[in-house]
């Protein structure tokens, strides 16, 4: 192990003062401290030199639990520009990866294939908040305003985009060459509505799931979100793609996760960077092909890693076949009858058929020409106006789904993200919503848009095709705050997994992580399901960002976030049930600080420039070297710029630093697998001193102590098997947790 300072671990924090109360036990009772003979550090024994560590699975030894023991794996620090960017599917794995079907190393055909070990870096530290931000050159076009008419439907040639590159696609559909408009209006589209369900694009062997066999996997599972925009570029636009994806396997392999969730990859004009589907049975040129994808799965299963996507029923692209032909039909016509068009209010129409506003801003309808050219009726999006929500009442639309969910799953797809899973559903007469409690980017349990009860029908029926794929599964994306109308969800014949953000939105305080904790574990139970966390995902703000923000301070303080989001990670896998983890938390990243004119999220336009959006936490991520683009791509022009100061956040610079976040997710995930004392699918709470909390496993009795507060604190009794921070003098330090056995 290097014994050079850690360049993510900030220095130790100064205690004002020793704490005044010590913990109790499960049943109330006073407990002494844990001795100071114990060890008191997440690094473990700082003895010995630096050793190399493999993925390979059968390398691992499952019986040890020294923290230490965890090396590092070599990093490929290879020049990024000898990289062969002519043949994206030609990939390089930049970690090192033992495989035994792998002779030679020197054959870039081979995943498997390693390079020789880099030297160690020394990196130096960079302060965050300070560095500049380089905006670099990225063109984006203009996002849709949910005021404007789509009178233009006529215009004969697509518009262009600057995110797609004409590709050759594998793909049968017929898809159009250029997919992407700079305008909110729906253009002619190459596609032919009649060819739409053509799905002559499957494999010649259909694939089939991981392990068919195993049925409850995703019941402990831990998944890695993959923002496919900004993992890895292997051919060079500046845009990752699904080849990246590809070449980081090994990286996958050595965190430990057990499945990925692909953010969307299908085809798309990009209008919310893939949210907005015009093909849901084919890959956006943007990330590569069906034969990339089919080897995307077949390289990850062969890692034993599980390979779920993202899947948008609640609406499609503008550009989507079936909504051209509807701008293009009468009103009351079957082509309409797929979305959800309105006659509008007042005498001539010219309002909106109700107050509805877009999640994002503006409003949620958007009035369209007939064919004859006279003003005629509108069309609902509750997001952008290029994603027209779909009519989920109309027996065609499911029909489609079906035939989606079994394209992908006969291709090997372990299962579905289903985004706005508690959207699709809208009540009959659309009534007016209060406008006064829902800001941009939510919405509350009374919330006419969302949560009515006919969604549940909807996703009976998915449930009903996932069924006939054993070793499938699916997670929606419910943001219904009622413990009892959450659980519904959660019900046998419905979803699988809901997504549970109750955790993301706590504060960094013991009252309110408990009440997320607690809340969410009665969510599911009363239904016999499983509990979901996640600290952060592609629309919320970093974890370290959140936590690191201080109310009198104007600025993020990057280190303490960091401290508390280390602290934070020990917590959310102490918890029974099933783990998110969002591409690049491993590695301590914080939002990015960008510039006005690199902004790209569509809240940015629709909200006139008031809301920033999202795209601080969508920046790409940084694998090695000292300057942007870090590894990410051979194109210093980046879909987003990378900050300078990431230098610090590398995974070159963090893979052999066994006090880096990088080392103690490795090593908390490993241990989470290993021990026996994650069993137990409930908690039982310990008394702790004031700005602090404790629970235990109900089965495996692992305990987690939490320490919130400026100063030490004793330990419970028990062997420590892991610390997000060096104890100090044997006890807690401030912002950060332990594990305890």
């Amino acid at each position: 192990m290097s014994d050079e300072t850690s360049n993510v671990v900030p220095a130790e924090p100064e205690p004002d003062g020793a704490p005044e109360a010590a913990l109790t036990d499960a049943d109330g009772n006073a407990v002494t401290p844990a001795g100071s003979e114990t060890p008191d550090t997440a690094d473990g024994d700082t003895s010995g030199g630096t050793e190399s560590v493999v993925a390979d699975a059968e390398d691992t030894d499952p019986e040890n639990t020294d923290p230490a023991n965890t090396g590092a794996d070599d990093t490929d620090a290879d020049d990024p520009d000898a990289d062969d960017t002519d043949e994206p599917d030609r990939v390089n794995a930049d970690i090192a990866v033992d495989d035994p079907a792998a002779d030679d190393p020197s054959d870039t055909d081979d995943p498997s294939a390693t390079d020789d070990p880099p030297e160690t870096v020394d990196t130096e530290t960079a302060d965050v908040e300070s560095g500049t931000v380089e905006s670099g050159t990225v063109e984006s076009g203009d996002v849709g305003q949910g005021d404007v008419e789509h009178g233009d439907v006529s215009a004969e040639d697509p518009a262009d985009t600057d995110d797609h590159a004409p590709e050759d696609n594998t793909s049968d559909h017929n898809a159009p060459e250029d997919n992407a408009s700079e305008d909110s209006a729906p253009v002619d589209s190459a596609y032919d509505d009649s060819a739409y369900d053509d799905t002559s694009a499957l494999p010649a062997v259909a694939a089939t799931q991981l392990d068919p066999d195993d049925d409850s996997w995703w019941k402990s599972a831990i998944f890695y979100q993959i923002y496919p925009r900004s993992f890895s570029d292997l051919n060079g636009d500046g845009v990752g793609d699904l080849a990246g994806v590809i070449d980081k396997l090994g990286y996958l392999e050595l965190l430990g996760v057990d499945a990925i969730w692909l953010s969307p990859i299908m085809r798309s004009p990009m209008a919310d960077h893939g949210y907005d589907v015009s093909d849901p049975r084919d890959i956006d040129p943007l990330f590569g092909d069906l034969a990339l994808f089919d080897e995307l799965v077949t390289e990850a299963h062969d890692r034993d890693i599980r390979v779920t996507m993202d899947l948008v029923p609640n609406h499609s692209s503008d550009q989507h076949p079936w909504f051209v032909a509807a701008l293009a039909s009468e009103p009351g016509s079957p082509e309409r009858a797929r979305y959800i068009f309105r006659d509008g209010r007042g005498e001539d129409g010219d309002e909106p058929p109700n107050n509805w506003v877009s999640v994002f801003g503006g409003p949620a309808w958007t009035r369209v020409p007939d064919p004859d050219g006279t003003p005629g009726q509108w069309y609902l999006h509750i997001f952008a106006a290029e994603q027209p929500d779909l009519n989920w009442e109309n027996p065609e639309v499911f029909d489609d789904l079906a035939t989606t969910l079994r394209f992908w799953l006969d291709r090997g797809v372990d299962g579905f993200r289903i985004d706005v899973a508690h959207g699709m559903a809208k009540p009959e007469d659309l009534p007016d919503m209060d406008l006064e409690s829902v800001g941009l980017l939510e919405n509350r349990d009374d919330d006419p848009r969302f949560n009515n009860y006919a969604v549940h029908d909807i996703h009976r029926k998915i449930r009903t095709v996932l069924d006939e794929y054993p070793g499938a599964a699916n997670v929606g994306e419910i943001w219904v705050e009622d413990n009892e109308r959450f659980a519904e969800y959660l019900r046998p014949d419905e979803l699988h997994l809901g997504f549970n953000f109750r955790l993301a939105k706590a504060e960094f305080d013991p009252e309110s992580i408990r009440a997320a904790i607690e809340n969410s574990l009665d969510a599911v139970l009363s239904v016999g399901g499983t509990p979901t966390w996640t600290l952060s995902n592609h629309d919320v703000d970093r974890e370290v960002t959140r936590y690191g923000r201080i109310a009198a301070a104007p600025d993020v303080d990057v280190d303490l976030g960091i401290l508390r989001a280390r602290a934070m990670l020990l917590v959310e896998l102490a918890l029974p049930g099933t783990i998110f983890i969002y591409n690049g938390a491993e590695l301590g990243l914080p939002n990015a600080d960008l510039a006005d004119d690199v902004l790209q999220d569509p809240v940015w336009e629709r909200s006139g420039h008031t809301e920033r959006g999202r795209d601080g936490c969508r920046v790409p991520l940084p694998w090695e070297g000292f300057e942007p683009p870090f590894g990410f791509s051979t194109s210093a022009d980046t879909w987003l710029p990378i900050p300078e100061s990431w230098v610090r956040f590398t995974v070159e610079a963090q893979l052999e630093d066994v006090g880096s976040t990088l080392s103690l997710y490795r090593q908390a995930i490993e241990m989470r697998y290993d021990r026996p004392e994650f069993d137990g699918d409930t908690v039982e709470w310990y008394g702790a001193p004031e700005g602090c909390l404790a629970f235990r496993r109900s089965a495996g009795h692992l305990i987690c102590a939490l320490n919130t507060s400026d100063v030490p604190v004793p330990l419970p009794p028990g062997e420590i098997l892991l610390t997000s921070y060096p104890l100090m003098d044997g006890q807690l330090a401030p912002n950060s947790a332990a594990w305890l056995a």
